[in-house]
């Protein structure tokens, strides 16, 4: 716009110089044909010059015009990409979060089947026992009696030698009578609190051997794993933990014993097994104070809970 206004005016300035130069000759011929020529000739480049800088203008408001139109198409396409990459990025989140939340799934169904597995194989193995008992019990001679009026040797009287009195036939067996249960359970408790460690892991020993299929069995095994625990024998005490937790998932010391797994597992450096329990324990009970200890824990470390994990 600025080039074609110094254009016109070079144009007005040579127009008026002509007519100056025109003025000042002598007027011998004022009204020759000449100069009635030259001034039409002037004014038409005038007209042209005028007609020119109208063109200009216009153009140069289309232009104008054209250029804020493609800003402002710009501008709408730049905040449509955005628009478009924040749901993309959202739709990210939501897919990771539901392959997060079906990878723990899987995970759980996959923890069921190795516990059920563990549970068939412990039975089957009882049974197994049990039969050998059997078994055992079927092929022992039964004690030789004596039909009444008979008599020993030689026809005298029967033979103190053979079954002397007060001692028991020679094939019969010597079985050692089980401790009552719930008293043995309850002593193993009370020592335990008491910290007479050694002690209350011999009678909870009875329980688990005695009593290997009753419940109060999976809380024994719980309190041997304690006493590991605060032996700082963390290999043992995951032992136990995992005997409560194969054998005895119905326990109402199983939220504990995965709890005190996961931080045994911790303890030896394992973390990321150790998370994983901790994550179990969240997923399976959720509503428990073992899993607000485990959702604590896994804070503090720094470590992300999915949100189905923490509803679950």
């Amino acid at each position: 716009m600025q080039r074609s206004g110094v254009t016109r005016s070079c144009l007005l300035a040579s127009a008026v110089l002509g007519l100056v130069f025109l003025s000042s000759t002598p007027r011998a011929h004022a009204a020759s044909k000449e100069i009635v020529e030259l001034q039409t000739q002037v004014q038409q480049l005038l007209d042209m010059v005028q007609r020119l800088q109208s063109t200009m203008d216009s153009r140069f408001g289309v232009m104008q015009h054209l250029a804020e139109q493609t800003a402002d198409a710009a501008n709408q396409v730049t905040a449509t990409v955005n628009g478009i990459q924040q749901k993309l990025n959202a739709q990210g989140d939501a897919v990771g979060g539901k392959v997060d939340a079906v990878s723990g799934q899987v995970q759980s169904l996959n923890d069921s089947v190795d516990e059920l597995k563990t549970r068939v194989a412990k039975l089957d193995k009882t049974v197994q026992d049990l039969q050998a008992q059997l078994q055992s019990m079927q092929s022992q001679p039964a004690p030789a009696t004596q039909l009444p009026g008979t008599s020993g040797p030689a026809g005298g009287p029967p033979s103190a030698q053979s079954n002397p009195a007060g001692s028991p036939a020679p094939n019969a067996p010597m079985t050692q009578q089980a401790p009552p249960l719930q008293e043995t359970l309850q002593a193993g408790e009370r020592d335990f609190d008491a910290g007479h460690y050694d002690v209350a892991a011999g009678e909870f020993q009875d329980v688990v051997h005695y009593y290997p299929l009753d419940d109060a069995a999976g809380t024994a095994q719980f309190y041997m794993g304690e006493i590991a625990y605060q032996k700082q024998d963390y290999a043992h005490a995951i032992q136990s933990y995992n005997a409560v937790l194969e054998g005895f998932s119905g326990n109402a010391k199983a939220p504990a014993a995965q709890l005190h797994k996961g931080l045994a597992l911790l303890a030896e450096d394992k973390r990321d097994e150790g998370v994983r329990e901790l994550r179990l324990l969240i997923q399976r009970h959720p509503q428990t104070p073992e899993a607000a200890r485990a959702r604590s824990k896994l804070n503090g470390m720094g470590v992300r809970i999915n949100a189905t994990n923490a509803t679950r």
